[in-house]
């Protein structure tokens, strides 16, 4: 009888110890992003993405050829080592990774970089997406979009005056042509044509701005600087295109190098949704 009266305590025993040893513990290894204090159904939703993609290999070959043009006139080593990209130095790569291109020609440089960044909250009250959606919303901060200059307002502009209103005189431009005076707000140092400024775009992960920056160094050439940062769910990816033409006098396309940004932005915001 003593026998049988221990086998049921011996059985609750294991039982307390097996529970103890898996709690917080799952068969996809999503503990390592784990919220301090988190408990069972108390903790906002994680976050949509729980890795990363290799960035040095997300970029075919064609779209690099487009983007790094001088990359062509090496000899075909050559060609091979700058179509292989340099990833960037990150400690995991399961939060952050990067890879960057860069081919120099006797016309012109193209410099190209990618970055990656998982974004993981270690608030129990505060969702990956909405830590990433901050961390996002901090970096269109940063970049100072301007404002939409001359708002179009049609009601206004289309209307008739009163009969006997006098009609006034529109001031004469003194502006200097297209692509050559900075828009109003513009940051210090950027110079885009009209309809190229910095802005939000569309139709591009959750969230997406555009950034255009000319600037020049000294008596060097002046180069430009294309970035497009977007988000997705909580990932923030940024694609940066760096120009920069031999000759002092020559400025890089601003409408060339932002359609090739965001084709490159627009291909990578859909390899996540493989």
């Amino acid at each position: 009888m003593q026998r049988k009266a221990y086998v049921p305590g011996l059985a609750v025993l294991l039982a307390t110890l097996v529970g103890g040893c898996t709690a917080g513990s799952g068969g996809d290894g999503s503990a390592a992003d784990t919220k301090p204090g988190e408990a069972a159904g108390s903790a906002a939703a994680p976050g949509k993405y729980r890795t990363l993609y290799e960035p040095c290999g997300a970029v075919d070959r064609a779209t690099l050829r487009s983007l790094l043009p001088g990359a062509a006139e090496l000899p075909e080593e050559q060609q091979a080592q700058v179509y292989r990209g340099t990833a960037a130095v990150t400690y995991d790569t399961d939060r952050r990774v990067g890879c960057s291109w860069k081919a120099d020609a006797a016309h012109a440089s193209h410099h190209l970089r990618i970055d990656v960044e998982r974004v993981v909250s270690y608030d129990p009250a505060v969702s990956d997406d909405d830590r990433a959606q901050e961390v996002y919303a901090r970096k269109q901060d940063a970049a100072q979009l301007p404002a939409p200059a001359n708002p179009r307002d049609d009601t206004v502009q289309e209307s008739t005056p009163p009969s006997g209103t006098p009609t006034a005189t529109s001031p004469t431009s003194t502006a200097s042509p297209t692509g050559t005076t900075p828009p109003v707000g513009a940051p210090s140092g950027t110079t885009t044509p009209a309809g190229l400024e910095p802005r939000e775009l569309g139709g591009l992960g959750d969230a997406a701005f555009l950034d255009d920056v000319l600037t020049r160094a000294g008596s060097t050439a002046q180069h430009r600087t294309v970035s497009v940062v977007f988000r997705t769910s909580n990932v923030i990816v940024t694609v940066e295109y760096i120009a920069q033409p031999a000759r002092t006098t020559e400025v890089p396309d601003s409408k060339e190098l932002q359609e090739k940004a965001q084709a490159l932005a627009q291909k990578l915001a859909e390899r996540f949704n493989d």
